[in-house]
Parts: C-alpha cells; sequence; structure tokens
C-alpha cells in the first residue's frame, strides 16, 4: 500500500533597487511549518532581470528550508533510536 503526501509552498518576493528578497513557507504533514529565506543582490553593471533575480533568492531560501528539513529529520531520527546518529547536512 502506498500513501501519497503532499507539501505545500508558499513563495513571496520583494524586490527594492537591486536586491530581491524571498520569503518560502512549507507545512508538513504533522502540522510543522518552515520558513527559510534567501536574498539576491543584482551587480550595478548588469540589466534588470527580475526573474533572475527572483530565481536566485528564490532558490536560497528553498535552500534554507532542506537544510532546516535535514536537521529536523536527524532530530526525530536521534529520538527514536535513543542516541546520536550521524548527521544527514
Amino acid at each position: 500500500m502506498h500513501t501519497l503526501v503532499g507539501w505545500h509552498v508558499d513563495m513571496e518576493f520583494q524586490e527594492e533597487g537591486n536586491r530581491t528578497k524571498a520569503a518560502a513557507l512549507v507545512r508538513l504533514t504533522d502540522g510543522a511549518e518552515v520558513r527559510g529565506h534567501g536574498q539576491a543582490q543584482r551587480h550595478p553593471s548588469d540589466a534588470e532581470q527580475l526573474r533572475v533575480g527572483e530565481e536566485i533568492a528564490g532558490a536560497r531560501a528553498l535552500m534554507d528550508i532542506a537544510t532546516q528539513l535535514l536537521q529536523k529529520a536527524h532530530v526525530e531520527i536521534d529520538d527514536a533510536k535513543g542516541k546520536p546518529s550521524h548527521p544527514l547536512i
């Protein structure tokens, strides 16, 4: 029997001059919410490409969430085993 599980990720972007900030939120099936943040900064000599800034800032926010999820899983493994395990990061 297979169980299908889905996570929902919300992303928001804020543009300020040559900076793009991203905030990401993922809601897990256990009710936990994990938030991540990322940013990108365009070099003054580069052409204005909002999409590229969003992609970089968004990717960094998702990497922040990925790191937090690995840490969360590691703690849960340790708790289940009752002893420290090898880090997942």
